[in-house]
């Protein structure tokens, strides 16, 4: 799964200048037919108003997204044709690439000529949902009697649902076994205490390796949501209150600053974390120099391919002394919403109900190496790898959370929190409660 920035020339990227760099879809295919077949369709549907009925009252509905050409060829098609047999309504499916699917939906968004069901990052959810693009999904859910209580999260905008996120990626915490072992640690940590010392004892006997990497480049500052908030959420915290920021009197957060910095002071951080990217951490991870990172399983499959002889597993986040609840788990997903301008409304929340169903959603996670977004799913991994498995029972434990998803210029939130981080981290500022105080600040002009 990446996090990469795009920068469209076009009137529609000015529209989109506000969604920020956001997650591209993971674990698929791409094929040159589909590629083709959808170039053609997309062709076809511009100036198209969305939707259509026939004159014998056959609904049609357009569905807009990237992750056609990252499944298997014709697996989305096939998924489609299954809900036009039970219901009578045709899907007609728009597919492209991800960065072409960003400049299509931000194109229709701005003529009123969106798809009548789209694809979503987390990242474009608040911008179309000001702009009144997208529609609320609430209301749609409640009209319907859908029972929401299955679905993993919802994506919303002063507090209605605006998106449904249809799969999710997972971040779990990668473990290298050969470091541990070599440093006589034999159980995995399961606190901040224990990871602490855990780390000090590789750096202590391993010359050259970390116990811990984190990507705070500026650039690229997806480090703040993948792998500093990873340790709130997993002890149970918030970043936001009511869907505002709420850095300042939130004691966790202060606690989590306080213990990424004192990995630092600690010496067991891999070097150049200012400039380092994910991509860089997974390098370090790859060839065995850190111990620890929270990470895409997205990379599960290039990791094993590049270092077929690394002993590594997953393990949950450890966790502040003293937390029994349950404990978050970052996640990035597919999501899905429906336009404002679609006709056919109820049509097409019955279509999104139909990719939610347990075992169309199982299906569609199998296939994108994922995880469901229906809670009730149960997804048939026994052809998957086992590392697969076991950061899937791992995900079972936990609950599915990302607070950046659908908030206003979401890749600045988290450079400007870094920037904050990084000052803390040198002791450029007097306190935490300052660092925290001086990003609060920051972070509300995005609020307003």
């Amino acid at each position: 799964m990446k996090m990469s920035m795009f920068m469209e020339k076009s009137l529609a990227a000015l529209l989109a200048a506000g969604m920020t760099v956001s997650l591209m879809g993971c674990g698929g295919q791409t094929t040159e037919s589909a590629q083709t077949e959808t170039a053609q369709q997309t062709t076809t549907a511009q100036g198209s108003s969305a939707g259509s009925e026939t004159s014998g009252g056959e609904v049609t509905l357009e569905f807009q997204q990237w992750w056609g050409v990252e499944l298997p060829d014709g697996v989305l098609k096939e998924i489609c044709d299954g809900f036009t047999e039970q219901s009578g309504v045709k899907i007609e499916l728009l597919s492209n690439p991800y960065a072409d699917t960003k400049t299509q939906i931000a194109a229709g968004a701005a003529a009123g000529t969106m798809a009548d069901v789209v694809g979503l990052d987390g990242s474009w959810v608040y911008d179309f949902a000001k702009q009144g693009s997208i529609t609320n999904m609430t209301e749609l859910m409640s009209a319907d009697g859908y029972d929401d209580g299955q679905l993993s999260d919802q994506i919303k905008v002063e507090g209605k649902t605006y998106m449904i996120p249809v799969v999710n990626f997972a971040y779990p915490m990668y473990v290298n076994k050969t470091l541990l072992e070599s440093a006589g640690i034999s159980e995995i940590p399961k606190t901040w205490g224990e990871f602490t010392e855990a780390c000090k004892k590789v750096s202590a006997a391993n010359k050259g390796a970390a116990g811990w990497a984190i990507p705070l480049s500026t650039e690229s500052p997806s480090g703040i949501q993948n792998n500093f908030m990873s340790w709130l959420w997993a002890s149970g915290g918030i970043m936001l209150k009511d869907g505002k920021p709420a850095l300042t009197d939130n004691p966790l957060m202060a606690d989590t600053v306080d213990f990424v910095k004192g990995l630092f002071d600690a010496g067991v951080v891999a070097p150049g974390a200012y400039s380092m990217k994910e991509a860089d951490m997974v390098e370090e991870f790859t060839n065995g120099r850190v111990a620890f990172m929270t990470d895409s399983l997205a990379h599960l499959t290039t990791i094993k391919k590049e270092a077929p002889d690394l002993k590594f597993e997953f393990m949950p986040v450890p966790v502040k002394e003293g937390y029994t609840g349950k404990s978050g788990m970052d996640v990035a997903n597919w999501g899905i919403g429906i336009a404002e301008n679609c006709e056919h409304k109820a049509e097409a929340m019955k279509f999104v109900e139909y990719l939610m169903s347990p075992e169309v959603n199982a299906r569609l996670a199998v296939y994108a190496n994922a995880f469901p977004g229906n809670i009730n799913a149960k997804p048939d991994y026994s052809k998957a790898d086992e590392l697969f498995v076991k950061a899937y029972e791992l995900y079972q434990q936990c609950y599915a959370i990302n607070e950046f998803t659908g908030l206003p210029t979401s890749e600045e939130l988290m450079r400007q929190f870094d920037e904050q981080l990084q000052l803390s981290i040198d002791g450029d500022t007097a306190s935490t409660a300052d660092m925290l105080s001086a990003t609060q600040e920051i972070w509300q002009g995005a609020f307003q």
